[in-house]
């Protein structure tokens, strides 16, 4: 069973559309989604608010974790603000960290980082599709 991190982008991208293709993610019953009220917050924070009911449904399944000192792989580089996404991701023993953000963890994607997986969400789904 997976535990799946989900990042601001991907809680906001979900949240936003009523019929957004990531909401996959919240019918995979072998999962376990879990996230951050750190990422919670971001993407509440750049929702307009006919969006937030949204938001509130999807975090209802979510299991939170918050960042703080985890081992982290030597020579991860990322900036202050998605440190403590990479941080709640490994102290919340997640299996894969899915997100979006492309600038700051493209780089990383398909590596493990501390015993994460870094995917963008279409990855992972199409991965899901294959093994299905």
């Amino acid at each position: 069973m997976g535990r799946l991190f989900l990042d601001a982008n991907v809680l906001f991208s979900a949240a936003y559309k009523k019929d957004s293709a990531l909401l996959q993610l919240w019918k995979l019953e072998d999962v376990t989604l879990v996230s951050s009220r750190y990422a919670l917050e971001e993407a509440r924070i750049n929702l307009p608010e006919a969006a937030h009911a949204r938001l509130d449904k999807l975090a209802a399944r979510l299991v939170l974790y918050e960042a703080g000192p985890a081992e982290l792989v030597e020579g991860i580089i990322l900036p202050g603000k998605d440190m403590p996404i990479l941080s709640a991701a490994i102290i919340g023993k997640a299996t894969h960290l899915i997100t979006g953000d492309w600038k700051h963890f493209g780089k990383y994607f398909g590596k493990t980082l501390s015993g994460v997986l870094v995917l963008p969400p279409s990855v992972y789904l199409k991965k899901r599709s294959k093994t299905s």
